[in-house]
């Protein structure tokens, strides 16, 4: 199996800017496609970003679009999520994930993912 493993999450002000990782281990994370999800309380989990395996394809939510980018190393094995001009609506827990298919955007799609960071933006 693959385990994921999230850090960087944090509280900061609105207009602040944080770097989450996703550390993979247990396969080739080379050959793995990532996303990033956010949940926030009382609501469904959602797609924010994904990379195909060799970071040539990318993918955003429109409500991120030109304030988080997302990048991976895979000498690392390591996912990142730059967010900046952070908003309280980006207020979540961030999940990292693992599939097939970059383009997909159902959390379903998906069949690993880390414990979560909690990233608390305030106003």
């Amino acid at each position: 199996q693959v385990q994921l493993v999230e850090s960087g999450g944090g509280l900061v002000q609105a207009g602040g800017s944080l770097r989450l990782s996703c550390a993979a281990s247990g396969r080739s994370f080379s050959k793995l496609a990532m996303g990033w999800f956010r949940q926030a309380p009382g609501k469904a989990r959602q797609f924010v970003t994904s990379i195909s395996w060799s970071g040539a394809m990318t993918y955003y939510e429109d409500s991120v679009k030109e304030r988080f980018t997302i990048s991976r190393d895979n000498t690392k094995n390591t996912l990142y999520l730059q967010m900046n001009s952070l908003k309280p609506e980006d207020t979540a827990v961030y999940y990292c994930a693992a599939g097939i298919d970059p383009s997909a955007l159902a959390p379903s799609s998906y069949d690993f993912w880390g414990q979560g960071t909690q990233v608390t933006v305030s106003s």
